[in-house]
């Protein structure tokens, strides 16, 4: 049997710390790859396929996700404007949400804590805030366009 020495373990042992450390933020975009594949294989605009959204079941009204499928089916098949028009809100957070995952996968290969600006609770507030009104103005008679 053949002895390995210290310095030969060394840095095989490096990138095998890392890569536990990047296990999350891998296994978050595999996530949504698959779920963004199987939306795009199973058409969200025909009935039957995905369960109703229970707010606008019981109520009458859309939620802020209301459209959200769709919209996501519209962008995997390339028609940016249909899927802004499904749910404009979500449309306008993709760009932050990769973002977002960019900057975690990269402070995780780097070993580093993620340190984000756009958590800062004013903006979190805003954010929820921004939800609400989206929510508001998108059941009213002048914010048809924002209507599914």
């Amino acid at each position: 049997m053949t002895h390995v020495g210290a310095d030969a373990r060394e840095r095989p042992g490096r990138r095998i710390r890392r890569l536990p450390a990047l296990a999350p933020p891998a296994l978050a975009l595999a996530v949504a790859a698959a779920a963004v594949t199987y939306v795009a294989m199973v058409d969200p605009n025909e009935n039957g396929h995905y369960p109703l959204c229970p707010f606008r079941s019981l109520t009458g009204y859309y939620c802020p996700g209301c459209g959200s499928l769709r919209m996501v089916h519209a962008a995997a098949h390339g028609h940016l404007g249909e899927a802004f028009g499904r749910n404009p809100l979500a449309f306008a957070v993709l760009p932050m949400l990769g973002y977002a995952w960019l900057r975690w996968a990269v402070a995780a290969a780097r070993g580093r804590r993620l340190h984000f600006d756009l958590f800062r609770p004013w903006l979190v507030w805003a954010f929820i805030a921004l939800v609400l009104v989206f929510w508001l103005v998108r059941n009213l008679p002048a914010g048809h366009a924002l209507a599914p």
